[in-house]
């Protein structure tokens, strides 16, 4: 026999995993394709199952995988074990150190390589590899050793580390006030117009889509975080432009959404739309062109190219560079020529 005191010690062993509270203009959707759209790396079969197991529920009652969502739910997803980025694993992975002293590493990090773990990716990341090689790291504010900033999966490019509580703090607030240094190359469709300008505008989660972030502007604009993005044409190669983007705010995806926001996301980007052919002729030729430009360079084309910021300990201002990396370099290489034979 079960007593009530036992029921309720096996409910406490189930662990949030994920919570999100359904827009009002919500249409009737089954909650296993509502979850495609906001759980990261699922398939429905995947979710089917957890609702098969019991695992899927909406206003705290287990729900099949039929259930259709209405506005006003609350849909949370829950497990026996803790959320996998909770449990960190030294893993002897590579990575390239830019720069290194007591205090702090840069880092140049591929594309491909997640900067920490999160649902879908529990290991290979580069705080997996960061722990291996090096000890008693200091937590940022979300537990996250060493990490002061990140860049996305599919972004390569450069990352500053702390290795003090000291730097940590430090260099946090450099990124919070604004005074570090962020400059970014982002191939984009179509042809920027204007030489140079700044994009503004609110971002946070899109209502629709819960992997993907959005600007808010107007009334709405309390829904998102002030971002603001100074880009500046570095080449016109025909349907496509070369950007230089400085940040001065730091939103997640921010580059990606504010030039969508403007018209001109980024090349191949897939999560925004950019791995469709958006500018560009009917012709055949040219659609087996951008094809192979994508198979050249299979993500975004975005890389964190200069980073700058105020040493720790010393107080001297450090800047670092990288170079664009080879897959990027052949696809800008590609529509040089491109350009050259149409123009």
């Amino acid at each position: 026999m079960v007593n009530i005191k036992d029921m309720s010690e096996d409910e406490d062993e189930l662990y949030e995993h994920y919570a999100f509270k359904v827009e009002k203009g919500q249409q009737p959707l089954r909650i296993d394709k509502y979850l495609m759209n906001f759980v990261e790396n699922a398939t429905r079969n995947k979710i089917q199952a957890a609702a098969k197991d019991g695992s899927v529920f909406v206003n705290d009652v287990p729900v099949k995988s039929n259930y259709k969502v209405k506005p006003h739910d609350y849909i949370t997803v829950k497990f026996e074990h803790p959320p996998h980025e909770n449990l960190l694993v030294a893993e002897d992975i590579p990575i390239d150190v830019v720069y290194e002293d007591d205090d702090l590493l840069v880092v140049n990090k591929s594309a491909g390589m997640v900067v920490h773990p999160g649902h879908g990716n529990y290991s290979g990341t580069l705080i997996n590899g960061l722990i291996f090689h090096f000890e008693n790291l200091p937590n940022n504010s979300s537990n996250r050793p060493g990490l002061v900033h990140r860049i996305d999966k599919d972004t390569s490019g450069l990352l500053v580390v702390a290795k003090t509580e000291i730097a940590m703090a430090h260099l946090s607030n450099q990124f919070a006030e604004k005074t570090s240094e962020r400059e970014y190359v982002a191939l984009v469709w179509g042809n920027v117009e204007i030489e140079e300008g700044t994009v503004e505008g609110n971002i946070g989660r899109h209502p629709k889509n819960r992997l993907q972030n959005t600007v808010y502007e107007g009334e709405e604009a309390y829904k998102g975080k002030p971002a603001v993005t100074h880009y500046k044409v570095l080449e016109r190669l025909g349907y496509v432009t070369l950007l230089s983007c400085k940040l001065e705010t730091g939103r997640t995806h921010q580059i990606r959404v504010h030039m969508k926001h403007i018209g001109h996301t980024l090349f191949n980007d897939e999560r925004y739309g950019g791995e469709k052919i958006l500018k560009g002729t009917t012709f055949s030729k040219y659609k087996q062109f951008v094809e192979n430009c994508f198979k050249v360079l299979p993500r975004q084309a975005l890389h964190a190219k200069t980073l700058g910021f105020e040493h720790p300990t010393t107080g001297e201002f450090l800047r670092f560079s990288t170079e664009i990396p080879d897959d990027m370099r052949q696809c800008i290489e590609k529509w040089r020529n491109y350009a050259k034979h149409v123009g």
